[in-house]
């Protein structure tokens, strides 16, 4: 027999039990120095993550059950921008636009006496189309005018309204109507982008 063996078999029965006692609390400290501790923090990762993707599901199914909701606030905006695009003109519609006021005027039997468009002035994602008029008619076809305007599908206003006395009873009204278009690009952000380029 080997005589390390021996020696140990013949150590007295508590000095057997010590050493064997220590050779479990090492393999039982190897085990969970390199097994346990490793796997519980994988596990604790694992748990972590776990909880993340659970919240993110909830979060997930949260927004999922509102996706009609969603789709439908979408639907109503984008209704409402139409309707809004629909009051702003683009460039193209303006010429036939104030062709429709002009043609407003004759209708309600005003005399066009000056018809001229101003210079547009940018105010942003809109710009402001001025168009000087001068009118001659009765208070009642001024009037009318001025209530067909309001009737327009497109926004125009009618300010600077100067009245004065002309041949008769009619009436010389001197006004400024407004309508506005919608201006795809600010001309500030289109300059910024030329200069990049």
């Amino acid at each position: 027999m080997n005589p390390r063996v021996e020696k140990l078999l013949k150590l007295p029965l508590y000095q057997r039990i010590l050493i064997l006692v220590g050779l479990v609390a090492v393999v039982v400290a190897l085990f969970v120095y390199l097994l346990y501790l490793p796997k519980q923090e994988e596990l604790r990762s694992l748990q972590e993550k776990s909880e993340t993707l659970e919240s993110k599901l909830q979060e997930d199914r949260r927004i999922a059950n509102n996706l009609p909701k969603f789709k439908a606030e979408f639907e109503k905006m984008s209704e409402q921008l139409q309707a809004a695009l629909t009051q702003l003109p683009n460039q193209k519609e303006i010429p036939s636009l104030l062709s429709s006021i002009a043609s407003l005027a004759n209708d309600q039997g005003l005399e066009v006496l000056r018809f001229k468009p101003g210079k547009e002035v940018s105010r942003g994602f809109y710009a402001d189309v001025p168009v000087e008029l001068k009118l001659v008619g009765s208070f009642h076809q001024v009037a009318s005018f001025f209530y067909e305007v309001g009737q327009l599908p497109r926004i125009v206003n009618i300010g600077n309204v100067k009245l004065s006395s002309g041949k008769g009873e009619l009436l010389s009204v001197d006004c400024m109507a407004t309508t506005f278009r919608f201006v795809e690009q600010p001309p500030a952000e289109s300059a910024k982008k030329k200069r990049k380029k």
